[in-house]
């Protein structure tokens, strides 16, 4: 038995590495924004690049304030000790809802009327339209599935959202590389690999959501046969 107590002590801190490496996913997309509210409210020099900021800072603000709540609060949430307080679990979500949808529908707002930066494109365009209307759609599926006590498709469409939001981080590291190897990207390859990143945060939400699923199984094969199920 006194073999098996390091494992013992590990495994609380063990869980706390997935919601830190989300905080470190989010933290260069969240520096960005506080960098481009400093900007905003000190009246920095305008350039062809954060024109459109100046002349429209409410979305932009917006975006900034909800997407730094939601990628960080929303991180907690992958901590099963955390999670299963129904209190905790139940506050939280009410910020992170409300936070999803505003950083999703003025993620929208910024794609569909705001100039194009230098380096996007259409395509890229389509696919911020696409990948923040899908975010919408999980957190309001979510939303619906907890009002009828749904709770496996609740965490399954909140866990979507949460990858597609998270996006961001992903794509700085999925363009790193790139830039750092190959050089500045075009318009094609920009989208591309923003795209890739999106689908990369959605592919890891599946695989989640079906682990899971089989550990429900898992505890309810064990709840009918008598015989416990590991953690």
């Amino acid at each position: 038995m006194p073999a098996l107590a390091p494992a013992a002590t590990r495994r609380p801190r063990a869980r706390w590495l997935v919601p830190a490496a989300l905080i470190l996913l989010s933290f260069v997309p969240v520096l960005q924004g506080s960098l481009r509210l400093a900007e905003l409210a000190g009246g920095a020099d305008v350039t062809p690049e954060n024109a459109r900021f100046f002349a429209s800072p409410v979305p932009v603000v917006a975006h900034i304030v909800s997407v730094t709540v939601y990628s960080v609060l929303g991180a907690f949430q992958f901590v099963p000790s955390l999670r299963g307080r129904r209190g905790w679990h139940r506050v939280a979500g009410r910020i992170l809802i409300p936070a999803g949808l505003a950083a999703a529908l003025s993620g929208l707002w910024m794609s569909a009327f705001y100039a194009l930066p230098p380096g996007d494109g259409e395509v890229l365009l389509v696919l911020r339209l696409f990948f923040g209307s899908a975010m919408v759609a999980g957190l309001v599926l979510g939303m619906l599935a907890i009002r009828r006590r749904d709770f496996r498709k609740h965490g399954a469409w909140m866990t979507r959202a949460y990858a597609i939001g998270l996006g961001a981080g992903t794509q700085v590291v999925v363009l790193l590389p790139w830039m750092l190897l190959i050089g500045p990207t075009g318009e094609l390859a920009r989208a591309v690999l923003m795209g890739m990143a999106w689908m990369l945060n959605l592919a890891v939400a599946e695989y989640i959501i079906r682990r899971r699923d089989l550990r429900r199984r898992q505890v309810k094969a064990g709840a009918v046969s008598g015989v416990p199920t590991a953690a």
